[in-house]
């Protein structure tokens, strides 16, 4: 039995080992006697293996007996001692133990029983302590003190050969040898372990809760490869599969994209600023913001990992911001012929609000999300807290280095011809008719309100409208390098068939694009954690990124082509899925259901309603695919003892429940030392004993009068069918059913049909729950919903906004442009997933709405607020100057539209590389950079009309005093006059 105990992320690993091994003691007085003798194991895991090795003989020198029990003896404990490696388990033929192969027809003739044997090998395999010759206290004069040593355990199988089983009354004597065949075999013979159709030894290394993956991996690494020095010739090893290859490769990608954004971001601010002194200042407050955030990880508990350095491509953006509006500014008072010293003292004056209140609302605006419950929240956690530390940093930065180095660096520009120069000429004759232009529209929008509202009002339902067009999930299934499939044959077809079925899958695997290496294990299914003769499970390993470059290497490609092919297996059922978004919850992608009989009726209860189940769900068009690993109709023979023939016969009960499971599965009777290790003595009948189950009749056991009788005269067979494992969730009777979405669907989408399945279908006394990730999207739909998230992240800007500017009512003017940041990203997700699903089949886009995305919402609401507060802030300075409200506000967006462009075209390129990402993790970057660059394009090229318009409104509703309307005296002087030649 295997009892899997999953906690919340938010408990101590070693406090929720401590609780359950007090549990498990709790319980452990009600266990059976042979449960205790075997053994109850407690320990912290995860349920998907961090690795997979393959120990393998290249030119067949060892089988697969050999190469398991070198892996037990030589790598077994070693793999544990490696920090953060928390189990290791082998598969494969099994651990050693010396196997006794009695032939029930020659018992029968020397008149022995299994009893007697098994009496006899407990009696002689023993641990016989002797003592000591002249050992205290002795008389006077005790020279010497000698330990006796007697025999002890037997160590070869020669030795149990020699074991007296009987003693004939002419003085001869029976031997094990006589009536067995002795051999130093496997424990288990139920589990056949390949790599690439060659036997090995498949050795699977789990992950301890709460430790570092790649920290992991690399210590198993190093140990193989140390171990590797003293391997026999002709054994080698290969790291079949390795999960956190996915996380160093999405590293790897994040730090190239990084880069790019960096120079991206230096390209739009040297364009902007034309100088390379000026572009120099911006562009030292990058490192100073990273290195301030990792140096301060520690402090939170985080560590560099994708998530995190994820969460610094997105800041390389904004951290660029506060230098930029402070260089830009100082800029502009040296061109009014300020001295630099003098233009920087005059600029700070001015923008040290807006910097203050952009690093605020920036940094607000993810408290609400860092406190969520769950896996969702630690999401939210690692980008928040990552681009809360580079804002605040970088906002330091902005008000005491970069005004100092502006002072020290810029220079009053000198004129010159040369075609940069010329370049720049142009750019800003073409910026400046922008700026005119973006003035008089924003004048006429004041003047017609009532225009503005309604696009306002517009992008409000159209975000509204494009969010429940884009599919919603919970993660996005990514490329993670590898993925699993699941074979399941007719009920109870025997292992050789599921061997021949599995080379088969091998051999389809290896002519598939893309895969690197195939492992199987034969008679085991992950999905169940049981051990089956009609069950494999393959770990199928992709070729490096890198070398994959055609459509038919890509992991939703491969995936797909090889459930076509698997569709075709007439053998048995075989599908391909993805392993867990997040290791180590769960064991699969897609979807877990857990269907429960909570009435506690028979298992024939469930097995109906789970057919009804099965068929309705699987007519559903979200659903791709569907199966369970519930199978309550296994053919099974079932032997029924009479005891009162067994009490009249004189035989004892427990005589012939022992020799039936001796014969028939083997029994285990003690222990033999061998390799410096303690290995298990079992004896079982010869495999041609085993094959029909006729053959009981041939088993003997001894009544209370010395006589012989067969167990077909105490017994009698009986064919049944029923399931050979059952499954409890939550102390339910459980079936757990698994699938995927069909394409062009989400897994909320699915979810919610599985439950709509469920409440047409299911009687009362029937529930349901999720296992794995879905049990984690569950739980995030059920906890706080996105629009709440986003909801307290406005309010929370909201109260910044108005502690920054004293007033209840002016942040108003910030915030009620957000819905056109929204409006923007949604549209773009919905674009991109159209016009992908013109260009590649539909289970290969991937776009949707999931966490990641609702991560880039609630950074528009700080970037929209960002671009607005520049033009706020200042309007309200030129209103407490004198000027009038409407002129104040048309001055502040002609001189903020400057800043507003390059911080937002800087944070619009810097995210181009998530957009166009590829690789290891690539999804969930695609969906981050759609969904941030669409609404930050939405939010400068829409939204930044609209905030002037949103001032001079709260403004008049708070009764501040202003022109009632925009008159051409209004209108900056400036606007009237030609734009001169280009």
């Amino acid at each position: 039995m295997r009892l899997i105990g999953d906690f919340d992320v938010k408990t101590s690993p070693n406090t929720d080992l401590i609780l359950t091994q007090m549990r498990e003691t709790q319980a452990a007085s009600q266990l059976p006697v042979d449960v205790t003798n075997l053994g109850v194991v407690v320990q912290k895991t995860q349920t998907a293996p961090l690795m997979v090795l393959s120990l393998y003989s290249p030119n067949s020198t060892y089988n697969a007996t050999f190469l398991s029990n070198y892996a037990f003896i030589n790598l077994n404990d070693r793999l544990t001692h490696v920090p953060g490696i928390g189990n290791v388990q082998i598969f494969g033929a099994g651990p050693y133990a010396m196997r006794l192969w009695v032939k029930p027809d020659q018992l029968a003739k020397l008149s022995i029983t299994v009893p007697e044997i098994v009496n006899a090998i407990q009696a002689q395999n023993t641990v016989n302590p002797a003592g000591q010759i002249g050992g205290e206290p002795t008389p006077k004069g005790q020279e010497y003190t000698y330990s006796v040593r007697a025999q002890g355990r037997l160590t070869s199988p020669e030795e149990f050969e020699q074991i007296v089983v009987h003693a004939t009354q002419d003085g001869g004597l029976v031997r094990v040898k006589d009536v067995a065949r002795v051999e130093l075999g496997a424990q288990d013979y139920s589990s056949v372990g390949r790599l690439n159709g060659k036997p090995s030894a498949i050795i699977a290394v789990y992950q301890l809760p709460g430790s570092n993956a790649v920290e992991a991996a690399n210590g198993v690494k190093k140990l193989m490869a140390e171990a590797k020095q003293r391997f026999p010739l002709d054994i080698d090893y290969k790291v079949a599969l390795d999960t956190t290859r996915a996380v160093s490769e999405g590293i790897k990608e994040i730090v190239v994209t990084l880069l790019i954004a960096i120079v991206l971001v230096i390209i739009v601010v040297y364009i902007f600023l034309q100088g390379w002194r000026a572009t120099l200042i911006p562009l030292l407050a990058v490192p100073v913001s990273l290195i301030g955030a990792f140096i301060l990880f520690p402090v939170f508990g985080f560590s560099i990992n994708t998530l995190s350095l994820f969460g610094l491509v997105l800041a390389i953006g904004l951290v660029v911001d506060d230098a930029i509006v402070v260089v830009e500014a100082v800029e502009h008072h040296i061109e009014e012929g300020l001295s630099p010293k003098d233009a920087t003292f005059a600029a700070m004056k001015e923008i040290s609000g807006p910097v203050l209140g952009i690093a605020l609302v920036l940094s607000a605006v993810f408290i609400p999300p860092a406190f969520i419950p769950g896996i969702t929240g630690r999401l939210y956690q690692q980008f928040a807290v990552t681009i809360a530390i580079s804002v605040v940093i970088s906002a330091f930065n902005a008000l005491t280095l970069s005004p100092a180095l502006c002072a020290l660096l810029l220079r009053p520009r000198e004129k010159s011809n040369s075609p940069l120069r010329k370049f720049f000429d142009w750019f800003n004759r073409i910026f400046t008719r922008g700026t005119d232009t973006f003035v008089q529209l924003s004048g006429s929008l004041i003047r017609k309100s009532v225009v503005a509202m309604l696009i306002l009002v517009f992008c409000g339902g159209a975000a509204a409208y494009f969010g429940a067009k884009v599919p919603s999930s919970f993660l996005p299934d990514e490329d993670q390098g590898y993925l699993f499939i699941n074979l399941q044959l007719p009920n109870a077809a025997s292992l050789q068939r599921t061997e021949a079925t599995a080379k088969q899958i091998e051999g389809m695997l290896a002519k598939t694009p893309g895969v690197e290496s195939v492992t199987s294990v034969i008679g085991f299914s992950l999905l169940s954690f049981t051990r089956s003769s009609y069950n494999a499970f393959f770990f199928v390993a992709f070729k490096e990124w890198n070398d994959r470059h055609t459509r038919e290497e890509q992991y939703q490609f491969i995936k797909q082509s090889i459930n076509q092919q698997l569709s075709g297996l007439p053998q048995g059922i075989a599908f391909a899925f993805a392993p867990p978004a997040i290791p180590g919850v769960g064991t699969s992608g897609g979807f877990t259901f857990v269907l429960e009989d909570r009435a506690g009726k028979d298992v024939q209860f469930l097995a109906d309603n789970l057919g009804k189940f099965m068929a309705a769900a699987s007519k559903r068009p979200e659903i791709g695919g569907i199966g369970t690993t519930f199978l309550a109709n296994v053919p099974q023979q079932f032997i029924y003892v009479d005891r009162d023939k067994v009490l009249k016969q004189g035989v004892e009960i427990k005589d012939v429940y022992r020799t039936i499971q001796t014969f028939m599965g083997g029994s285990f009777i003690n222990y033999f030392n061998r390799f410096g290790r303690q290995w298990q003595v079992y004896i079982e009948a010869e495999g041609e004993y085993r094959n029909r189950a006729e053959n009981v009749g041939q088993f003997y056991v001894r009544n209370n009068r010395g006589e012989m009788v067969p167990l077909s005269a105490l017994t009698s067979l009986e064919s049944r069918s029923g399931p050979e494992f059952t499954m409890r969730y939550n102390m339910y009777r459980s079936a757990q059913i698994f699938g995927g979405a069909a394409p062009g669907y989400s897994s909320a989408q699915v979810m919610a049909a599985l439950e709509q399945v469920f409440a047409q279908t299911m009687p009362p006394e029937m529930g349901y729950d999720y296992m794995g990730m879905s049990f984690q999207e569950k739980k995030a739909q059920q906890g706080v919903p996105p629009a709440a998230i986003f909801g307290f992240s406005l309010l929370v800007v909201f109260l910044i906004l108005a502690a920054l500017y004293e007033s209840w009512w002016l942040p108003f003017s910030v915030l009620l442009s957000t819905p056109v940041a929204v409006f923007g990203a949604f549209l773009v997700l919905w674009l991109r997933r159209l016009l992908l699903g013109f260009f590649v089949p539909p289970y290969m886009v991937q776009i949707e709405s999931d966490v990641y995305s609702q991560i880039g919402l609630v950074m528009l609401i700080g970037l929209a607020a960002k671009n607005a507060i520049l033009i706020v802030e200042f309007a309200k300075d030129r209103i407490e100057s004198g000027k009038p409200l409407v002129e104040a506000t048309l001055d502040a967006a002609r001189t903020r539209l400057r800043p507003i462009l390059m911080t937002s075209f800087a944070f619009v390129l810097g995210c181009v590389p998530l957009w166009i990402a590829s690789g290891a993790g690539s999804v969930a970057r695609q969906v981050m950079g759609t969904t941030v660059i669409g609404g930050m394009l939405a939010a400068t090229l829409i939204a930044i009309f609209i905030i002037p318009v949103l001032f001079v409104l709260v403004e008049r509703f708070t009764g501040h005093t202003g022109r009632a309307k925009v008159s051409e005296a209004t209108v900056p002087s400036e606007l009237k006059t030609s734009h001169g030649d280009d």
